[in-house]
């Protein structure tokens, strides 16, 4: 049976607390910088060596491609009509992420696969020499080249491939954290992004720092950007002051977003965020319904009192409160299958007992 999780708090995530036990979160835990997304390079490459598997001679592309390469290295006057029978290749597409902390020239990342022809398996293929670009056309620069043996990752979908480290950097990539103003700006995670958690991180951050009395060091741009202003002396090094916000600790409260409810109805997992409220009600499906024996029967040790949870919540904390201890204690009682649970939290939803945003995955 799936396991459904009861109480779900943005701080009870097991927190490790290095510091002090009043804060749970890093700020680094619930933002990322702006300028540090990484990036993708692509480019249409060549897999040889494949058993029989190719696009064969019917895809021109393929046999375009193969001309091509033999052109280059060995034989200018071969013809595609003479690769028609050629079943060992198979065009592919070529996608190389960069890592968001910046790459360097030399440097060797994975490369992923996926054919774009007829080819029915990559297995035992060799990816022959590839120019990866930034994919904006208007501005396209060679940033990597690939080539080397293909791993098929899944058994299931041998279209689809990786060369490990096979893409070698020709180009540097740095992360551009700072505007020319001085200014970085911290993207708040979607599962926080809200005008209260903006602001809260904004404030605690002034709190640390000031700009010689000023204005403030930090403020909200929207639910989801924070703007940090780097002091002038940190602007050429501002290593230092970066890590320092990045590091400080916050109260999970003070990003604690609205109200939640977020079903996977295909693994049957619950999550039920702390401000969820629900209204006085009475539960019943398919005939089973929930009953208390008042007052219970004293235990003893041949009649022991055995309680029996299928809602298992994380707050160890305990800082759910009642609101969210009733909910618990309904599903603790309802001796149902994960789908039956999802069932009356969609109704509850419906009948307007559930005061919280209801997500279906």
């Amino acid at each position: 049976m799936p396991w459904c999780l009861g109480a779900f708090l943005l701080g009870a995530l097991v927190p490790i607390l290095f510091a002090s036990p009043a804060f749970a979160l890093k700020i680094e835990d619930v933002v990322r910088l702006k300028g540090s997304e990484g990036g993708t390079i692509t480019g249409v490459g060549l897999v040889v060596g494949l058993n029989g598997t190719g696009d064969g001679g019917k895809y021109a592309p393929a046999m375009k491609a193969l001309k091509q390469m033999l052109a280059n290295m060995q034989d200018a006057t071969v013809t595609a009509d003479e690769l028609k029978d050629a079943k060992n290749v198979a065009v592919v597409y070529v996608s190389c992420r960069l890592p968001d902390t910046g790459v360097r020239e030399g440097d060797r990342l994975d490369v992923h696969l996926a054919t774009a022809g007829a080819c029915k398996s990559l297995r035992g293929g060799r990816l022959v020499f590839t120019p990866l670009f930034t994919p904006n056309k208007n501005a396209q620069r060679l940033f990597a080249v690939a080539e080397g043996a293909v791993v098929i990752e899944d058994d299931a979908i041998p279209t689809t491939a990786k060369v490990d480290g096979g893409a070698q950097m020709v180009a540097d990539n740095f992360t551009q954290l700072m505007d020319n103003a001085g200014r970085l700006t911290l993207v708040l995670d979607d599962s926080i992004a809200s005008w209260s958690a903006a602001k809260n991180i904004s404030d605690e951050i002034n709190s640390i720092f000031t700009l010689d009395g000023s204005e403030p060091v930090a403020r909200a741009l929207d639910q989801k950007n924070v703007i940090v202003l780097v002091p002038g002396h940190s602007r050429q090094d501002p290593a230092a002051f970066v890590s320092s916000i990045l590091n400080h600790y916050i109260h999970p409260s003070s990003v604690a977003n609205a109200a939640k409810v977020v079903i996977n109805q295909r693994t049957g997992t619950i999550v039920i965020g702390g401000d969820v409220e629900i209204s006085p009600t009475l539960i019943s499906h398919q005939g089973l319904t929930i009953t208390l024996l008042t007052p219970a029967p004293e235990p003893t040790a041949f009649n022991p009192q055995v309680t029996e949870q299928n809602f298992v919540p994380l707050d160890p904390s305990k800082r759910g409160g009642a609101r969210l201890a009733d909910l618990e204690a309904a599903f603790n009682l309802l001796k149902v299958e994960a789908q039956d649970r999802i069932e009356i939290l969609k109704a509850m939803h419906e009948a307007g007992y559930l005061h919280a945003q209801l997500i279906l995955e």
